[in-house]
C-alpha cells in the first residue's frame, strides 16, 4: 500500500513551488569570475519551465548572449552595473499556473581611486579645532574610513580629542596640539572586496600668530534628525565637537527608557544600539559640554519591520459551484497592504471576484478559477508572497473497487460503503434487486451514505446497489453479502514462559461455518514463519517479546496469538523531540519505547554539542526523569550552542540502549556570562598601554557580534575609557597616548558583549605603560690609563624609576677630533665598567655612558678624560750573556734606555721555556741580571723584554741553552 501511495503521489500533478527563491546579491566588480549567477528553483508536475524580469521587462537570450541559463538560474556574462544593476523577478510556469518570485536586488561592489590632485595645506593656530575632509573616490556598497598620519601604517588613534566619522569619513580634531603637526591620508576600504585606496597627502601646519583661546563646543559632526532602522540591526549615532577645553560628550533618551543594551563608543561619540527594538524608537540627545559653556542635538529614530506572516493561504481543492475564501495576514511597520496575483497577473474585485485588503472571495468557482494565486503583503521597505494552488474538481461518480464482497458474522452488525469519486458531490441511493430500500429500525442509511445492517441474518444475504450522480454523470457499484457462522479458534496453551533454550509444542484448532475453507499459518513476531528456512524448530533466540501468532486463512481472518516472555533491559524510546528552546533550557518529549516486561524505572537525558567529549548527561527539572513520564526539560545549557539531544531509559535489570539523537537545535542567544581571564600587559612602545587578555572560548560566547569592551583608566583617576575589539579571538589592545608619563599605572579591566548586550568584565589589575628610555645618565663617571692601548671606565647606574636600562653604551673620541667621528661600545648585560682596546698610545680621549633598554636610549653622562701612556720602549734588552753555576745559570744584559716619547723602563721580564713542554717560567727582575735555576736536562729557550707603565717593550733575541748531565752548552 505504501508503493502504490508513493507512485500515486509521483504522478500526481500539481502546479510549481518554489524550492529556492533569488536572493539579493552584491558583485565585485574586481572579481575574476566575470559571471553573476542569480538562482531559482522549483518543483511541479509536469515540470516547470522558468523565465527571468530585470525591472519589469522580460530577459531575452536569444538577442543578448551575455543572459544564459541553467535550469532556472539566471547567469549573466561580463555583468556591469550600468546596464545591470536593479531588482530580478524569477517566473516559473507549468500547465497548472504561474508563480512569480521575491524581487532580488543585484548590487555592484567597487572602489574607484582618489584624485591624484594635490591638495592644499590646512594651517591653524595651536587650540584650534579642524576638520580635515576625506572626499572619498566613486564606491559600492559602504566603505570603512580610517587616516594614516605622516606614513602608512602609522594611523591616527581615535580618542576623546580626535574622532574619525565612519558617515562623512571626515578627520575631526576637536583641539589642536603641536604634535598634530604633519601630513594626513584618508584610507578607504571596500567592506565588500576589502580593497584598499589611499588619498593624497593633506599637510595640517600651525600659525606663528599665537594660540587660540578656549571657546564653548560646536557640534561638528550628528546623526540626521530622522534616523530610520531596521528592526534587528545595530544603530550607530554619531556625535562630536570642536572646543577648548575637549568637550565632553554624553547621551539621553527624551521621554523613555534610555536602552540598557546602549552602549557608548569611541569616547563617548558614538551611541551604538544592538538589535534594535521597536520600543528603542524614540527621540535621542547628545550634549557636548566643556567649561565654556555647552550645546545639544536632537534626533528622532524610528525602526520599521519588513512584512512578516501570521497568516498564509494554502493549497485548496474544491468542487465547482462552492465558495473559495482565502484570507492572508501580515504584521509589519508600516502596516502592510496586500495585493493578489493569479498566474503572474494582477487579480482586482469584478464580477465573482470580491478583493478586501488580504481576504479574497470567489462566489461559485467555476473550472476556469484553477490556477496559481498569490498574496502579497509589502510596505516600503519590502514584500513577502504566499502561494497557494487552486484545483476545481469535475468529474462523473466512478467506483473502485466494484464489485465488493462483504462477509458478516451472524448475529453481528455490518456496514456496507459508498464511497465514489465524483465532482461536485453526488446524489446517493441504494436498491436491493430492483427496489429502492426504505431504512428502519434494523436496515439505515447513515449521513455519509453508508447502509448499516443490525443483528445480520441468513435473510440479508445477497445483492446490494449503490447509485451515484451528478450533472456530469452517475454509476452504480454492486456490494455482495454474505451471513455466516462466527469462527472460533483456540491456541494452547495460552500463555507461557519458559527458560531460553527449552522446546514447546503449540496447538491450533478452530471451529467453523462448513461452506468455509480453513487453513493455517503461523506468524512469529508477525513476521510469516517460512518453516522450509528457519528448519523445524527455532534456535537459541533471545529477543524481549516473542509473539506466535496463529492466524487462518479464510475468507475473514481471526488471529491469535500465544507470548514468550523474557525480562530485559528497556528498548529506545522513541522520537525525541524538542519542543521549546530558551537560551538554558530545552523542553524534550519521546515516546515510552518497550519496557521489555520490567517497569521502567528513570529515564536519563544526555546532550551533545561540538564543545562535549561524546554524549553527556544533563541537568534536567524535575529530577530525577521517571518512568511515568514522556517530557522534561534539559535545564544549565550554555546558550548559543548547538545541541542534540537522546534519552536513555533503565529498569531493574539494567539501562537500554539510547533513543536516535534528535534534531540539531541551537539555544538562544543570551547576554555573555564568562569573562575573559588573565588579564595582564606592560612592555610594548614609548607612550603605549598594552592590554592582554586569553580569549573566551566560542562555547561561552552565547551570541553573535561577540567581541570585547577593553576599559581602562589611569591610577586616582575616575572615569573609566572604554574601547570595543570586534574580534573573537583577539587577545592584545595597545592604547597610545602621549600625555601619560612612562609606566603610568593604569587599572585595567576587559569585559564581553555579543549583540543581546554587555557581559561581565574581568576583575581589575594594574598594568603600567610602557616604561620608555632611560631618564637620567649614569652617574659617577670615571676613566682611568691602563696600557698605551687601554683605558678603564666605571660608572653607577641611574637612580631607580622610569626608563630602568637595560645595559649601557659607551662612546669614546679622541680630543682633538669631533664626537661624532668616534666609536661606540655596548655592555653585553647591565655591567657598570669597560675596558676601551685598541687606542693609540700617549693620547687623550673624552669618554661619556648612557643607558639604553629596548624603548630607546637615555641621556649621556658628562664627557670625563683620560689619557693614555707612553708607548713602551721599542729597543730591546741586548748583549745578553749567562755563566754556568751548578745547576744556575746567571744571566745579564745591557740596559734598556726609554727615548723621550716612550714610558720610562720600570723593570724587565725573563721568559724561561723547556722545548717540548707547554710551561713558561716567568722571572721579574727591577735589575737588568737575574738567576735561573734549570731542575732537569733539555733544551731550554730565554727571552727577556722590558717593562714600562705603557706596557710590555720589544722582546730581545732568543737564547738557547742545552743542559746535559750538569754541563752547560750554548747554541
Amino acid at each position: 500500500q505504501s508503493l502504490r501511495e508513493l507512485l500515486r503521489r509521483e504522478s500526481e500533478e500539481f502546479g510549481p513551488v518554489f524550492i529556492q527563491e533569488p536572493d539579493d546579491v552584491i558583485f565585485p566588480l574586481d572579481s575574476d569570475e566575470k559571471k553573476v549567477m542569480m538562482h531559482c528553483e522549483a518543483r511541479g508536475n509536469p515540470l516547470p519551465t522558468y523565465s527571468w524580469y530585470i525591472n519589469g521587462t522580460e530577459v531575452d537570450s536569444k538577442t543578448d548572449f551575455r543572459y544564459s541559463f541553467i535550469d532556472g538560474d539566471l547567469i549573466i556574462t561580463n555583468a556591469s552595473e550600468i546596464t545591470d544593476y536593479g531588482k530580478y523577478q524569477c517566473l516559473v510556469e507549468n500547465s497548472y499556473g504561474i508563480i512569480l518570485s521575491r524581487e532580488a536586488l543585484l548590487q555592484f561592489a567597487y572602489l574607484g581611486a582618489f584624485s591624484t590632485r594635490t591638495r592644499g595645506g590646512v594651517s591653524v593656530r595651536e587650540g584650534q579645532g579642524v576638520v580635515l575632509m576625506c572626499t572619498p573616490p566613486p564606491h559600492s556598497p559602504a566603505i570603512i574610513y580610517s587616516w594614516v598620519f605622516n606614513e602608512f601604517p602609522s594611523f591616527v588613534a581615535e580618542d576623546s580629542r580626535r574622532f574619525i566619522s565612519q558617515v562623512t569619513g571626515n578627520l575631526y580634531i576637536s583641539k589642536v596640539q603641536p604634535s598634530d603637526v604633519g601630513s594626513y591620508i584618508c584610507l578607504v576600504k571596500n567592506a565588500e572586496t576589502s580593497t584598499r585606496v589611499l588619498s593624497p597627502p593633506t599637510p595640517l601646519t600651525l600659525k606663528t600668530d599665537g594660540v587660540m583661546g578656549e571657546y564653548e563646543p560646536k557640534i561638528e559632526v550628528h546623526f540626521p534628525t530622522s534616523v530610520l532602522a531596521a528592526k534587528g540591526v545595530t544603530v550607530r549615532l554619531e556625535c562630536f565637537a570642536l572646543g577648548n577645553p575637549v568637550p565632553t560628550i554624553t547621551w539621553r533618551k527624551i521621554n523613555g527608557i534610555f536602552p540598557k543594551k546602549a552602549r557608548l563608543r569611541k569616547s563617548q561619540a558614538v551611541l551604538e544600539i544592538p538589535n534594535i527594538q521597536l520600543e528603542d524608537s524614540g527621540t535621542y540627545e547628545c550634549k557636548a559640554e566643556n567649561t565654556r559653556g555647552g550645546t545639544a542635538f536632537k534626533g528622532h529614530l524610528l525602526v520599521y519591520t519588513l512584512p512578516q506572516w501570521i497568516r498564509m493561504i494554502n493549497d485548496t481543492q474544491m468542487d465547482s459551484g462552492e465558495e473559495l475564501q482565502w484570507e492572508c495576514k501580515a504584521i509589519g511597520r508600516p502596516r502592510p497592504t496586500y495585493r493578489w496575483i493569479r498566474n503572474g497577473l494582477p487579480l482586482t474585485s469584478q464580477g465573482r471576484v470580491e478583493i478586501a485588503n488580504g481576504e479574497l472571495t470567489i462566489n461559485k468557482v467555476q473550472q476556469t478559477d484553477s490556477g496559481m494565486y498569490q498574496c502579497v503583503a509589502e510596505n516600503k521597505y519590502g514584500a513577502i508572497f504566499s502561494n497557494a494552488e487552486l484545483k476545481i474538481l469535475a468529474s462523473p461518480p466512478v467506483f473502485v473497487p466494484n464489485p465488493i464482497r462483504v462477509i458478516a458474522t451472524l448475529g453481528k452488525d455490518v456496514s456496507l460503503e459508498c464511497k465514489p469519486k465524483a465532482s461536485p458531490k453526488p446524489r446517493i441511493t441504494w436498491k436491493r434487486g430492483d427496489r429502492r430500500i426504505q431504512p428502519n429500525k434494523r436496515i439505515m442509511v447513515l449521513r455519509n451514505n453508508t447502509l448499516k445492517i443490525v443483528n445480520s441474518s441468513r435473510a440479508d444475504e445477497g445483492n446490494y446497489v449503490c447509485r451515484a450522480e451528478n450533472q456530469l454523470g452517475s454509476a452504480e457499484m454492486t456490494a455482495i453479502l454474505w451471513v455466516k457462522e462466527a469462527m472460533r479458534v483456540v491456541l494452547s496453551p495460552s500463555r507461557v514462559e519458559v527458560t531460553v533454550g527449552e522446546s514447546v509444542v503449540l496447538s491450533c484448532k478452530a471451529t467453523h461455518d462448513t461452506s468455509l475453507d480453513v487453513a493455517f499459518q503461523w506468524f512469529f513476531n508477525q513476521n510469516p514463519i517460512d518453516f522450509q528456512q528457519d528448519g523445524s524448530h527455532f534456535e537459541y533466540i533471545q529477543t524481549v517479546r516473542l509473539f506466535y501468532q496463529c492466524r487462518l486463512k479464510t475468507s475473514y481472518t481471526i488471529p491469535k496469538h500465544l507470548q514468550y516472555i523474557v525480562t530485559c533491559p528497556p528498548g529506545p524510546p522513541g522520537v525525541v523531540i524538542v519542543e521549546e528552546i530558551t537560551d538554558t533550557t530545552a523542553t524534550l518529549s519521546w515516546t515510552r519505547g518497550l519496557d521489555n516486561h520490567s517497569p521502567i524505572s528513570t529515564y536519563n537525558l544526555q546532550a551533545r554539542s561540538p564543545f562535549s567529549l561524546g554524549w553527556q548527561t544533563v541537568k534536567t527539572d524535575p529530577d530525577p526523569v521517571t518512568g511515568d513520564m514522556e517530557s522534561s526539560m534539559a535545564v544549565e545549557l550554555s546558550p548559543w550552542v548547538e545541541y542534540e539531544f537522546r534519552v536513555v531509559a533503565s529498569n531493574a535489570i539494567g539501562t537500554g540502549d539510547p533513543s536516535t539523537p534528535s534534531r540539531k537545535v541551537r539555544t538562544k542567544e543570551a547576554v555573555p556570562a564568562v569573562a575573559p581571564s588573565n588579564v595582564s600587559g606592560g612592555n610594548g612602545r614609548r607612550h603605549e598601554l598594552v592590554i592582554s587578555w586569553e580569549p573566551v572560548s566560542e562555547e561561552f560566547q552565547n551570541g553573535e557580534g561577540f567581541g570585547y569592551i577593553v576599559a581602562f583608566r589611569a591610577n586616582g583617576t575616575r572615569g573609566w575609557k572604554e574601547k570595543m575589539v570586534t574580534s573573537a579571538d583577539a587577545t592584545m589592545y595597545k592604547y597610545r597616548d602621549e600625555t601619560f608619563p612612562p609606566l603610568t599605572p593604569f587599572e585595567v579591566k576587559v569585559g564581553v558583549y555579543n549583540n543581546k548586550g554587555d557581559g561581565p568584565f574581568s576583575k581589575v589589575v594594574i598594568i603600567h605603560s610602557a616604561e620608555g628610555e632611560p631618564r637620567e645618565a649614569p652617574s659617577d663617571v670615571k676613566a682611568y690609563s691602563i696600557s698605551s692601548s687601554e683605558i678603564k671606565v666605571t660608572w653607577k647606574p641611574p637612580n631607580p624609576g622610569p626608563g630602568k636600562p637595560r645595559g649601557y653604551e659607551v662612546s669614546y673620541w679622541k680630543e682633538a677630533e669631533e664626537e661624532e667621528s668616534g666609536e661606540k661600545r655596548r655592555t653585553v648585560k647591565n655591567e657598570t665598567s669597560m675596558v676601551l682596546t685598541g687606542l693609540e698610545g700617549n693620547s687623550v680621549y673624552l669618554i661619556t655612558v648612557k643607558g639604553f633598554n629596548s624603548i630607546g636610549q637615555g641621556p649621556a653622562s658628562a664627557a670625563v678624560t683620560a689619557k693614555t701612556r707612553k708607548s713602551p720602549p721599542a729597543q730591546p734588552p741586548s748583549n745578553l750573556m749567562w755563566i754556568q753555576e751548578g745547576n744556575n745559570i746567571s744571566l745579564s744584559w745591557d740596559p734598556v734606555k726609554a727615548k723621550d716619547n716612550e714610558s720610562d723602563v720600570i723593570g724587565y721580564m725573563v721568559l724561561l721555556k723547556q722545548e717540548g713542554r707547554g710551561h713558561i717560567q716567568v722571572t721579574r727582575t727591577i735589575n737588568p741580571s737575574t738567576m735561573l735555576s734549570l731542575p732537569e736536562g733539555g733544551t731550554y729557550s730565554i727571552e727577556v723584554h722590558a717593562l714600562s707603565e705603557g706596557g710590555e717593550g720589544a722582546f730581545s733575541s732568543q737564547v738557547r741553552v742545552v743542559t746535559s748531565s750538569g754541563k752547560l752548552k750554548a747554541r
